[in-house]
Order: structure tokens, then sequence, then C-alpha cells
């Protein structure tokens, strides 16, 4: 979605349904998941009725991940994309953990020690349009769930491909759009009782609402597919999930 220039010459951006300042959204975007992050996996367990760990392991698979590689996880979140990365490439390989989000970021860390994974994950907390990381360092980089809370895509997508080596693949699963009217209808209805769960189970009912709002303002397969082949990326393609609900990205640095 593109930016607005009020008459003052101020850029704003979307936050949800929001106009908001640009330089601003980052905090908007943390606000909400400063509010989420230590329920932020059963939130999602419960709201996806399980799927998202389907969906998750078929990521994995189109990523041809394996052993020895350099794996970038950004806005990783609590890890859980992080964690089937590390199998893949084993003692020898390593996975960077990246989100901008301290909370988010300190969960994940502590769920994935209490679960035994230590040697080949590292954790870094860092915006994904301005990476501290060398040219060519990844083989691979993975978003799950995080690309349409950036605020500004274009840019991320040029530093993801600075950052991939010749070869290297970026794959984004996201919110996408429905292709059928009865999957958009019934999807629609199934999203309006997000911010009640959110309200009942985790006490916030504003964070899931602005969940609802953030998915409806994400560009659809084929406008961000375009996104990326502006950015650099070639043999762009994308997998429909669940009817278009969720969408997984594929592009190549050649």
């Amino acid at each position: 979605m593109s930016d607005n220039k009020p008459s003052d010459g101020s850029a704003t951006t979307h936050f949800g349904y929001k106009q908001v300042p640009v330089e601003s959204k980052h905090k908007h975007v943390a606000g909400v998941f400063h509010s989420v992050a230590s329920k932020y996996d059963m939130m999602n367990d419960l709201m996806s009725l399980g799927t998202h760990r389907v969906l998750k392991q078929y990521l994995l698979e189109l990523s041809s991940v394996r052993k020895g590689q350099k794996v970038l996880d950004l806005a990783g979140g609590t890890g859980d994309i992080t964690k089937l990365l590390s199998k893949n490439v084993g003692p020898e390989g390593k996975v960077m953990l990246c989100d901008i989000n301290d909370s988010m970021l300190s969960v994940g860390r502590d769920r994935l020690l209490d679960d035994g994974f230590a040697g080949n994950i590292h954790y870094v907390q860092a915006n994904g349009e301005v990476l501290p990381f060398e040219d060519g360092f990844f083989d691979c980089v993975t978003i799950g769930y995080g690309i349409r809370n950036f605020t500004d895509k274009s840019k991320a997508l040029i530093e993801l491909l600075r950052v991939l080596r010749p070869g290297g693949r970026l794959l984004i699963l996201e919110f996408s759009k429905p292709q059928t009217e009865f999957v958009s209808k019934a999807y629609d209805l199934y999203a309006k009782s997000w911010p009640i769960v959110g309200k009942l189970v985790a006490g916030d009912s504003e964070s899931y609402q602005y969940l609802n709002e953030s998915i409806r303002m994400h560009p659809d397969q084929d406008t961000f597919k375009t996104m990326m082949e502006d950015a650099g990326f070639e043999k762009v393609e994308y997998f429909n999930l669940l009817g278009g609900v969720s969408a997984i990205h594929r592009g190549f640095k050649f």
C-alpha cells in the first residue's frame, strides 16, 4: 500500500485502518507485540485451530534448507520457524532469529532454550528495513506472518535481497486474499471473533482488532509478487494455502 502525504508534507502510512506518521508506525506495532508476546503462541494455536504449524512446516519444505547453511528468520517472534530451521541446518549451520520487538525476542529465546535448542541459533534485535548483516551472508531468509507489519515493505525486500548470497532464496508466509467468495465470507465471519477471543483469553481486544485490519491492508498475492520482482527477486511464485487465506511467496537472488 502506498504512503500518503498530507498538505503539511509529512508522510503517513497505515496502522490497520488508521493513518499514522511513517516514523511512528514501528512504535505502534511495537505496542501491539509487547502486549501480546506472553500469550502469542497460545493465541496463534487457538485462532488458527493449529493450522499455522502445518503451514510453517510447508514453508520449511519449500525452503530446501539443508545442513551447514546460514538462514535468517526475520520477524521470527517466538521462534516456531527458527526451531524447524535449526533442525535442518544442523550443528554446522546457523540460524539468526531476528525481531525488532524485544518482548517477542525474549519469549522466543526463553522458549527455544527451554526446548533444548541452543548451539546453532543466534538472536538479533533489528529493524528488517536496515539489517546489521554483510552482503550475501545468508543462504535463505524466511518471514512468517511478519511482513505486513513493516513500515516500508519495498525497502525491506531490497534489504533482504542484499543479505542473500547469489542462489539464495526468500520465503514469506503471510495472510493473503481468499480466492473464492465462499472462503472470503467464511473467513471474514470467523475473523470477526478474534478481538472477542483476544479480550477473553489475553485481556486485549485492540491488538487483535489491529491484526484483522493489518491483514486487510496487506497487498494481494499478485501485487506482492510484483513488489518482490521490483525489488530484484527472480523466479518469484506464490503458493495459496487454505483457499488463499494465507500464501507463501518465494523468490531467488541470481
